[in-house]
């Protein structure tokens, strides 16, 4: 119990601390102390989660669970590097007049009461209050991309919340079809939403209900997911805001809100027993894989470039937990994992690319090799990483989604190829002249903070090398609760 609590607490603790000190000059290393800290403790929970297996807390308040528990030390861990990342990055910005003193103050506390929310979404064993989670981590986000106050950050930053707040309610809505559907069996009690209690009674719950249940909470959590049509607000919200928010939307919250459609999807399907779910999953994943990849060559903004890559990649694990079964949803999760990692270390790369160049536009960022070979490796590794090139561990996760999708659904086998083949094309002509390219700007004055992109790109490429035993241990179990 004292683990999970320690998780929970540690933010809450910090954002209210850093809400004081904020703006003076330890704030940054405060906030980098407090991940630290509740990185510590989720490894401290993963550690008696393997020790004495699945765990309720606080009379059932919170659990723990193999598919829950790696995403806790996943979130945990991408915070922390996020916060070492934007100690140097926010403090130039503050430098070059981007922020002021109270918005760096607002940035670090809303930083933390993210983190949060995300781990609060995880862990929590009430839909009611993995709800909560999500829409707050809307209103803490919506901060934070309009940290600038720049009239495109304040219009991504509407345009985030309106399309998000509408999808929320839709989720909303979901969820008390849910209780509706639990309260016969469950009683009036708040056990009706509690999500072990509802997966031990999955069998019994009225199909009908649970179908149209899940259509809208396939449509709310979808939305944050960044599933097209329901994507809009994501390449936006991605380049107006600060380059650390970036990083952890494309590799905290996108994964936090399918995690909430997949928890749904396992209580649907033990409900109808048929392949309802799987199909909306497969049909938004490759949707959602089909649009980004021919989008992806539009963009001129490098932000945006990579949003819509994030898009890419959702889609391609909502169609592999679509797909089903033991080895689709190991590649899922394993795609989850080296997704977070390798695209919150190309945002790393990018801020720091777009801040030496003084310009977001792919265009107008040329040389990186030259002005800073740390920026121009990060960026053309982790660019590689991403498009699936072996050996690292993207290309292992979508080796396993391809080979599952020749077996179980051939007819999609053609549309992922061209896809992911159009993604590569698009992908790596806009990267490779930002990286080799002649050479637009003056060499860069100080040092960039690129550790956090080298540790990240270095475990995405021991994972497609070699999965530790205790996380493909995991992964297992999660692929089996998955169904």
């Amino acid at each position: 119990m004292i683990e999970t609590l320690a998780v929970l607490s540690l933010p809450v603790a910090g954002a209210l601390l850093l809400a004081v000190v904020g703006e003076r000059a330890a704030a940054s290393r405060l906030n980098v102390a407090v991940s630290l800290l509740t990185w510590l403790a989720s490894l401290a929970l993963t550690s008696k989660f393997v020790r004495d297996g699945p765990l309720l807390v606080v009379d059932k308040l919170f659990f723990v669970d193999s598919f829950n528990v790696f995403l806790v030390a996943l979130t945990a861990f991408v915070g922390l590097t996020t916060a070492i990342f934007s100690r140097p990055y926010m403090q130039i910005e503050r430098d070059h007049g981007r922020l002021t003193a109270g918005r760096l103050r607002l940035y670090h506390s809303m930083f933390q009461v993210f983190n949060f929310t995300m781990l609060l979404a995880l862990l929590s064993n009430n839909m009611g209050i993995l709800w909560v989670a999500l829409e707050a981590a809307t209103l803490a986000t919506v901060l934070l991309v309009s940290l600038y106050r720049t009239p495109a950050s304040l219009e991504a930053a509407w345009k985030y919340f309106i399309l998000c707040g509408v999808g929320i309610a839709q989720a909303l809505f979901g969820t008390i079809l849910l209780y509706f559907a639990a309260e016969k069996l469950l009683g009036a009690e708040g056990g009706a939403l509690l999500w072990t209690e509802l997966n031990a009674v999955k069998a019994n719950l009225e199909p009908t209900v649970l179908s149209l249940a899940f259509v809208f909470l396939l449509v709310g959590y979808g939305t944050k997911v960044g599933l097209v049509p329901l994507h809009n607000w994501l390449p936006d919200a991605h380049a107006e805001g600060p380059t650390p928010v970036s990083a952890v939307l494309s590799g905290l919250l996108l994964n936090v809100a399918l995690y909430a459609v997949i928890r749904c999807k396992i209580l649907v399907e033990g409900s109808l027993q048929t392949s309802f779910a799987r199909d909306l999953l497969m049909g938004f994943g490759l949707l959602s894989l089909v649009v980004a990849a021919f989008l992806l060559s539009r963009q001129k903004d490098v932000k945006r470039l990579f949003a819509y890559s994030s898009i890419e990649h959702m889609g391609i694990i909502t169609f592999a937990f679509g797909i089903g079964g033991p080895i689709a949803n190991f590649a899922g999760l394993l795609h989850m994992t080296v997704h977070s990692l390798t695209k919150s270390a190309i945002f790393f790369a990018v801020g720091h690319a777009a801040q030496k160049a003084g310009s977001q536009l792919i265009d107008g960022i040329r040389g990186l090799i030259t002005l800073s070979p740390a920026i121009g490796w990060g960026l053309a590794l982790g660019s590689l990483a991403i498009l699936g090139v072996p050996p690292f561990g993207v290309f292992a996760s979508e080796f396993l989604i391809l080979t599952s999708a020749m077996r179980e659904h051939p007819w999609t086998t053609p549309l992922l190829l061209f896809s992911l083949a159009v993604a590569f094309a698009a992908v790596f002509a806009k990267v490779q002249p930002m990286v080799f390219g002649e050479a637009t700007a003056p060499r860069v004055p100080h040092r960039p903070a690129m550790t956090p992109v080298f540790v990240h790109l270095g475990l995405v490429l021991l994972l497609g090398i070699w999965i530790p035993p205790f996380l493909a241990s995991w992964y297992r179990q999660a692929a089996k609760l998955i169904g």
